[in-house]
């Protein structure tokens, strides 16, 4: 006892005196901000013997994070991308000091090989990027996405217990920004028009939101068939009747859709078909892929115009996507034409990462142009597949597909063999979330946010300690995870 605190009045003197020669450097400089440098490296101090707290610091302001913008060209998420950085540096400075923590089961994982593989090829295609720097900075947000999302989780998710504290932040988190944005929607008397006024500033749009929420409920789902007493279960009720509100009034078609699939999802896996299904699918969306192509029959789809326009009314929002008159939906197609016509181009490493936008345009089609083709945002092609395979060439999309696919496979690998009941719950619902980001990527690109691809992330790890649970279970070992 005497000697921590001998200990830590050393400590305390050294900050004493790191702070007093900041003061003075700030004070005989006019820099002000060097006084902040002691508070950031007591931040840090505490941030490496409270990991688990930061980490969940990082769960819960996924929800509540907002975009700002440096300059024109440079921005970040607020305060969750800073966090993401933090987490890694520490999680990876952690496993150095104690590599003991990270057993071979986990290093050797299939899916991690994949992750590790697609993370890989990435590089190969940032060494052939028309735009280096664009490209370097997309590899670099990976490092520390993987860094938070995959390497904290595998050393932080060591019971069942971090588990559900982790997934009930993430829950937390978002059913308190769904019941904020419900109330500020409620005074637009819930019009579709007004929609990402309600969101601001938590959200860019609707369909980042709207993606988020399709994903929570699983979780809560699981967490009500894990609850044990009647107020819990009473709780749980109203977070997911909450959440389907808020889902209705965001006005999401792809989230609305990823319901729907998701609720296959159980069906499948119980007949054990899931994987199967999967690939039935990708096949299918090929053979439509080819025959749009063939013979350019994809031109029969092209639109008018003068009557793609944004609805603020969302029936006519729907009627008009039904008849593909609906801006988005035509811009899509504009795109989506555009995005596979660059493939032949530079189909083994594609464009280079994050650079869609500086070579779509000259491959667009002009009949299929909208009156939002200008695209000033930069957003790009609207399919993650698609941009997958744009700015990192066909062995990326192949690579990605069997990481989705292996995902799967081990969920329902995991439902069918483990007799922990908390096991074959928590990976039911992996499996539903993963469905759900598969079908809300279809239509957009949101991996490579912080609010989708986070828990993407996460369940990637998650799935990987769960299977290891389920072998020790299997082994007649301890089932620590």
């Amino acid at each position: 006892m005497q000697l921590e605190l001998v200990y830590n009045k050393k400590i305390f003197s050294l900050f004493a005196a790191l702070f007093l020669t900041a003061i003075a450097f700030a004070f005989y400089t006019d820099e002000y901000i060097i006084a902040a440098v002691p508070f950031v490296l007591l931040f840090f101090y505490w941030s490496w013997y409270q990991r688990e707290t930061v980490f969940l610091l990082l769960l819960l302001s996924l929800s509540f994070s907002t975009e700002f913008n440096f300059t024109p060209s440079l921005g970040t998420d607020l305060p969750d991308e800073p966090l993401m950085l933090l987490v890694s540096f520490l999680s990876i400075l952690y496993w150095y000091y104690h590599p003991k923590v990270m057993g071979k089961k986990q290093l050797i994982h299939p899916i991690l090989l994949l992750l590790i593989i697609i993370f890989c090829w990435s590089l190969v295609a940032t060494a052939f990027s028309g735009n280096f720097i664009v490209s370097l900075k997309y590899v670099l947000a990976k490092t520390w996405y993987i860094g938070a999302f995959v390497i904290a989780p595998l050393l932080f998710f060591v019971n069942e217990k971090n588990i559900k504290t982790a997934a009930a932040v993430i829950v937390f988190s978002l059913v308190a920004v769904a019941l904020i944005t419900l109330f500020r929607h409620y005074q637009y008397v819930f019009r579709f028009a007004y929609i990402n006024e309600a969101l601001y500033p938590f959200f860019r749009n609707h369909v980042n939101y709207s993606a988020m929420l399709v994903c929570s409920i699983p979780l809560l789902i699981a967490f009500y068939s894990g609850a044990k007493k009647q107020i819990q279960k009473y709780l749980l009720i109203s977070c997911v009747l909450i959440v389907l509100a808020a889902l209705f009034f965001s006005f999401s078609r792809g989230a609305w859709l990823a319901l729907i699939a998701g609720l296959t999802v159980y069906w499948l896996i119980k007949k054990k078909i899931l994987v199967y299904s999967y690939v039935f699918i990708i096949v299918v969306l090929m053979m439509v892929i080819s025959w749009l192509r063939y013979n350019d029959n994809y031109l029969n789809y092209s639109n008018d115009f003068k009557t793609t326009i944004f609805h603020k009314n969302f029936s006519e929002h729907l009627i008009a996507t039904y008849k593909l008159k609906d801006v988005s939906t035509a811009e899509r197609f504009y795109r989506w034409v555009a995005g596979v016509r660059m493939i032949k181009d530079e189909p083994l490493v594609g464009y280079g990462p994050g650079t869609f936008y500086e070579h779509y345009k000259e491959y667009a089609i002009p009949t299929f142009k909208t009156w939002v083709s200008d695209n000033p945002e930069h957003s790009t092609v609207h399919n993650y597949f698609l941009f997958t395979i744009i700015e990192q060439g066909v062995p990326a999309l192949i690579f990605l597909l069997l990481l989705f696919g292996s995902l799967l496979y081990y969920a329902q690998k995991i439902v069918h063999q483990s007799k922990n009941n908390f096991t074959r719950i928590s990976a039911t619902a992996i499996a539903v979330m993963v469905v759900m980001i598969i079908v809300v990527n279809f239509l957009s690109d949101l991996i490579e946010t912080d609010k989708i691809g986070s828990l993407f992330f996460l369940c990637i790890a998650t799935l990987v300690v769960l299977d290891i649970k389920t072998r020790n279970e299997k082994s007649n070992l301890s089932p620590h995870i």
